[in-house]
């Protein structure tokens, strides 16, 4: 299954993530894939994979946590396979290596992110906090709205140019603080600078590539819709784990005495030399899986 829809980044737009340390773009998915994928959310927080395969991460659970969190599931895309032809697509990969100087793209992880109405905060952030255990840590992330978003929706907010600041550790608070900025006001005090913050707002389908050290989080939503979205966190595809941290969820897919990542679990969507993980079109198709060929 395709999509007729294929991105290429201008001159300008490359320009400006480097100045920023995030470009939004109007479109960056097809509309039909979108709503796909946006339908895919509720049986995949039900716990309906349509794979069969849990994802790496299952933060929400209806019976279990507060209905004012986001909801969040991390690499969706290896439970279904909506989610995995917006994330693995090629033209994100190539999108993602020329951002980020790379020969080329796998991808880190996904996230799978729903904001009910009145959804509470999510805490400002650097994403490559989260990847020490991972060389280089080193993201250019892809955020992709299924829905129609506004500034007063609990869209995703980034703070233009801080990209540059020093590195920061995991936030005290992610899901839902009462101050999603206190870490920020920190970050910004130590470099004597003001925040800038801007607002991603953006048709469905549309979104935006950040740096890995671009700050972002986002407030309440205060909208009469949710807000729904799906992340590509993607690296390079040299990326090799860290044979000094490890992180408790990924390092699980490292094996004893080797560095390197299995594209089985971190597949590569594009590469210069024209390659990508053989198994992709495959499982894109549904004429294999993880249990095998069907």
């Amino acid at each position: 299954m395709t999509t007729a829809f294929h991105l290429e980044l201008t001159d300008e737009q490359v320009l400006s993530f480097h100045d920023d340390g995030f470009v939004v773009i109007e479109q960056i998915a097809d509309p039909d894939l979108v709503a796909r994928a946006r339908n895919r959310f509720e049986p995949m927080f039900r716990g309906e994979f349509e794979t069969g395969l849990y994802p790496d991460e299952w933060n929400w659970k209806p019976d279990r946590d507060s209905p004012t969190l986001t909801r969040q599931i991390c690499n969706g895309w290896k439970a279904d396979r909506d989610i995995a032809r917006l994330v693995l697509r090629e033209d994100i990969g190539r999108a993602c290596a020329r951002l980020g100087g790379w020969p080329g793209t796998r991808i880190s992880q996904d996230n799978v992110l729903w904001k009910p109405v009145g959804g509470r905060p999510l805490g400002f952030h650097q994403d490559a906090a989260y990847d020490r255990w991972a060389v280089p840590v080193d993201w250019v992330s892809c955020w992709i709205a299924l829905d129609d978003t506004t500034a007063d929706g609990g869209t995703l907010e980034l703070v233009r140019g801080s990209h540059r600041w020093n590195p920061w550790g995991m936030i005290s608070e992610f899901h839902g603080p009462e101050d999603p900025d206190v870490e920020l006001r920190a970050a910004a005090d130590a470099e004597g600078l003001e925040i800038d913050k801007v607002a991603v707002v953006v048709p469905a389908g549309g979104g935006v590539f950040h740096a890995g050290r671009t700050w972002h989080g986002s407030g309440v939503n205060r909208a009469d819709r949710p807000r729904r979205s799906v992340v590509a966190h993607c690296t390079t595809s040299e990326a090799r784990f860290s044979e000094h941290e490890v992180g408790y969820i990924y390092s699980r897919y490292k094996k004893f005495g080797s560095a390197e990542m299995d594209e089985s679990f971190f597949p590569i969507t594009w590469r210069e030399d024209g390659y990508r993980s053989t198994f992709l079109a495959d499982f894109l198709s549904e004429r294999s899986g993880w249990a095998g060929v069907r």
